[in-house]
């Protein structure tokens, strides 16, 4: 079983900065990819950030793009988001998820595609 487990959200002012974190504990895996997901009330959740294995490969949301960065500390079995620039828009719980049977997938934005998902953490920018 692996838990992950997020940590970082909060209440920031529009153009403000917060930087997420989720860490994987239990048996994990040495090879798998990170991704970032949220969802803002009333509507479905939508893909935010992922990255390879080694860290080498991101990919971003057109929506995030510029503004945030996803990286992982392979060490400890941590991802983080860092969000910059935030606007209200970007209120929202947001989700880690680890995909440990990506076999020949480098990176993923579909949903599904993840084993294992965090608790969520809240964000909510104030305009």
């Amino acid at each position: 079983q692996v838990l992950l487990t997020e940590s970082g959200g909060g209440l920031v002012q529009a153009g403000g900065s917060l930087r997420l974190s989720c860490a994987a504990s239990g048996r994990t895996f040495s090879s798998y990819i990170w991704g970032w997901f949220r969802q803002a009330p009333g509507k479905e959740r939508e893909f935010v950030a992922t990255i390879s294995s080694g860290g080498g490969r991101t990919y971003y949301a057109d929506s995030v793009k510029g503004r945030f960065t996803i990286s992982r500390d392979n060490a400890k079995n941590t991802v983080y988001l860092q969000m910059n620039s935030l606007k209200p828009e970007d209120t929202a719980v947001y989700y880690c998820a680890a995909d440990f049977s990506a076999g020949f997938r480098a990176i993923t934005s579909v949903e599904y595609e993840y084993d294992y998902w965090g608790q969520g953490t809240q964000v909510t920018v104030s305009s």
